[in-house]
Order: C-alpha cells, then structure tokens, then sequence
C-alpha cells in the first residue's frame, strides 16, 4: 500500500527529483567535485566560444567540433535568456529548469486510464544515474522536445510533427520519434515545418550545413560499440592509437575506416528494419481490443426483410457505407496504438545508437526520456529494454567521466565497463525490436483469420486508444 501511494502521489516524485538535480546543480557549479576529468568545459568553453559567433548572426563553420543541425544554435544562445548570471550558470539553470518542465509532462501523461505514474519514476531515476554530464550537455533539451512531441502525438498529430521537425534541426535523431505515428499529419507537418525552418537558417545565416561534412569525416569515438575491437587490438600489437578528433576521443590508425564503414552498414540495416516494420505494421489489423477472445455463439434474432436499395445521397451521414469518410471509426483510420509511437520511437534510437561510430555518455539521455514516454503507457511493451537502458545509464557513469582515463588507456577495466554498457544497449535493443515486432506485426501465418494465433501476433492486448486518426 505504501508503495503504490507513493508511486501515484507526486509528493515523492518531487521530492526525489529535488534531491538528486540539486547534487546535480552542486557538481556543475563546482560546489562539489565529482571524479575525472571536468565535464563542464564544454559549457564553460566551447559552447561559450559558440555563443559569441552566433551572436554576429553567422556559424563557427570554421570550427571542426561544431557539429550539429542549425537549431542548435537556440540551445547555445539560451543563456541569453538569464543575462544577469554568468554564461555557464545560467545554461546549467535552464538545463534543470527544462528537467523540471519534462517531469511535468510525465507526470500529466501517466494520469488516466491505461496511463502509468512509472513513466515519470524513469526520468526522475535515470537522469541522475548519468551523473553532471547530463547537465552539461544541450541534449537534455533536445530529449524535452521528443518527448513533448511523442505526448502529443495522440491529440495534436500536426504539433507533434513540428515539434520532431524542430527536434531534428536540434540533433537530427528525434525524427525518429515519427517512425511510429499513424497517419499522414504528422509527417506533412515535420516535412513544412523542418523545411521553412531549414530555410529560414539557410537564407539567413551563412554556414547553417557545414556540420555534415564534420560528420562524415569522423572516425570511430572510443566508447562505440565497434571500438571495442581496437580496444582489444591494442593488446595485440595494433599500432594505432587515440587522439583528440573532432571534439571527441577517437581511434585513428590501420582498419579505422574498414570499422566505420561497418557501423554505417549496420546503420542502413537498421533503416532498413524499421521501415520493413512500418510497412508490415501498417499492414497489419488495429490494436485488438481486451478480452478478444471468441464469443460464445449467440441465438440469432429474425433477419430484416429486404429493403429496396436507396442512393447514398438520400441516406443520413450515420447510415452511410463503412468505407466512406464520415463513417470510419478511429481504429479503422490508424493501425497504431497510443503506445506503438512511444515503443518505436525508443526502438528506433536505440537501434541507431548501438549502431553509430559515437556513443557518447550525453546520448544515454535521449533513450532515458524515450523511455520514461514508454513507460506512462500501461500497454507499452519495453519493460525490460527500459530497465536495461538504465543499468546502462549507471555503467556509463562509471566509464564517463569516473573512470575514463581507463577507457582511453584500454585497460582490462576500461575495457570490461565498455562491453558490459554496450552490451546492454545491444540487448536493449534487440529485445525491443522484438517486442514491437510481435506488438504490431500479424505474420502471414495467421492468414488473416478471425481469432488467428501466430507467433508474431502479441497474446496481450492493447489497452489504449489509437495514436492518431489522420
């Protein structure tokens, strides 16, 4: 009893979340000190040095490490919002200040039917676990607009849409967050929205693009899954090394190219995946509805006499044929549930996360807030992935920055904390595919039975509503 009134009221909830995002606070401002290196330099320095070009109204295009789509400039101009402290402070106050604007939303979403508190419990736990670089990033921000457009999806498919679209001028991957949204609205409005809005930069900001020829000339950032195999190579005598590369601590030497090519391979299979996903999903029968199992056989009243047909036109809208407009039913119109989009949003990033040349400690932030938006949705399927990511969220504060000079070193320890956090991404991520997979997808097994049961087909049934009905 104690628990679940702790779980619903947001007594608990709120105190929790001021205790930890004030140790937060305490580690960023430097109140306290927390072990390795210093995570607040890139506030403190780059994102600073960015700030006063920006300000001229132009992008540190001659700058390698600024790699980000042109929205990003808002984050970095932010602090301009609080004049009256000094850059970094003001930036790591509005970071905590979006957290507390995140928690809201979870916390409204989780209330209602089919809606869980536990969603909000996830961000309030995981953010935390990533220890003061989550501070001391811009993607705390970037996470606030995804996870704003995925609580939207539902009733406000078009603002759901704009939102991804800002998202991805922000850091490109919350597009993905629309891989999962029934219906067309949402993608016309990211499509408008993201095009006036890269034009809009384009026109009046010279060097609004230059980050993709940053991007594509990286190598591969120690802490990605495919640097484990020069982790391990070292010790076998490969003669290549780490240095300082575009902003980040990157392996450069023989086979560096043959990896990244593999991981932007592996990258491509899982577009590829996702988009065999939607086109099986959309394919497939709506969410079914509780308890769908046979009914038993009911006596059969007395048949209708014929009735002369009349035309359609003389007929009121309510009476019309099931495949006009006016009559379809939400379920007919989109075959997603209200927790498909959260499901495949997190599916999908976690699929481009474990597959990319750069797994940075910051990118743990995006899963973390896609997987609080899961968790509000009773019907969600990624339980586990969602405990998994956060067990990796606490192995990756033990990598970065505690232990980080391992890391570089490639030691048996370093190396132990990098299989064991990527590990759990890639399961993470497995077990979600296949979760959703079985969630949406009827497999051809079933033949479209009435009451078939295959193996791709989820026994549980849906307990929300459709996403959107466009």
């Amino acid at each position: 009893m104690v628990a679940r009134s702790a779980g619903r009221s947001p007594v608990w909830l709120v105190a929790v979340w001021g205790a930890t995002r004030l140790l937060l606070l305490l580690f960023v401002l430097k109140v306290l000190v927390f072990p390795g290196p210093d995570v607040t330099s890139d506030v403190s320095v780059i994102y600073r040095d960015w700030y006063e070009v920006l300000r001229t109204g132009a992008f540190p295009s001659d700058d390698v490490t600024w790699q980000y789509p042109p929205a990003a400039a808002f984050a970095i101009l932010s602090p301009a919002l609080l004049p009256f402290l000094a850059y970094a402070t003001a930036f790591f106050v509005l970071v905590c200040a979006v957290d507390a604007a995140v928690l809201a939303l979870l916390w409204r979403a989780g209330r209602g039917s089919g809606r869980s508190p536990r969603g909000a419990w996830v961000w309030v736990v995981g953010v935390p676990l990533l220890g003061p670089t989550v501070y001391a990033r811009y993607d705390l921000m970037v996470t606030a607009v995804a996870v704003a457009a995925l609580l939207a999806a539902g009733r406000h498919p078009r603002v759901a849409g704009a939102l991804a679209a800002v998202g991805a001028l922000l850091k490109v991957w919350p597009a993905l967050v629309l891989v999962g949204m029934g219906g067309r609205r949402p993608w016309v409005a990211a499509a408008v929205g993201g095009a006036g809005l890269a034009g809009l930069f384009a026109v009046t900001m010279p060097g609004a693009f230059a980050f993709l020829t940053f991007q594509r000339e990286r190598g591969v950032e120690v802490e990605s899954l495919g640097a484990l195999v020069f982790h391990v190579a070292r010790h076998f005598g490969w003669e290549g090394g780490v240095l300082l590369n575009y902003g980040s601590m990157e392996f450069l030497g023989p086979h560096v190219d043959t990896v990244s090519t593999v991981s932007m391979g592996l990258s491509a299979a899982a577009f590829g995946w996702l988009l065999l996903w939607r086109v099986r999903a959309a394919r497939s029968p709506g969410p079914r509805s509780p308890r769908s199992r046979s009914p038993e056989p009911q006596p059969q009243p007395p048949q209708p006499q014929p009735q002369p047909p009349e035309s359609s036109e003389s007929r009121p809208p309510e009476s019309r044929s099931p495949g006009s407009r006016s009559s379809r039913s939400p379920s007919s119109r989109s075959r997603f549930a209200a927790h498909t989009a959260a499901d495949a949003a997190f599916v999908a990033v976690l699929l481009f996360t474990v597959t990319s040349r750069v797994i940075s400690p910051q990118y743990l932030v995006w899963l973390v807030g896609l997987a609080a938006v899961c968790r509000c949705f009773r019907a969600s399927r990624m339980r586990i992935p969602v405990a998994l990511v956060l067990a990796a969220s606490l192995v990756t504060v033990l990598e970065f920055p505690f232990l980080f000079a391992d890391v570089v070193a490639s030691t048996p320890l370093g190396i132990a904390l990098l299989a064991v956090r990527n590990g759990l991404l890639v399961a993470a991520a497995l077990v979600g595919a296949r979760a959703l997979w079985r969630d949406t997808v009827r497999r051809g097994s079933a033949g479209g039975r009435p009451g078939a049961s295959g193996p791709g087909i989820s026994r549980a049934p849906s307990a929300d509503s459709p996403a959107t009905a466009g």
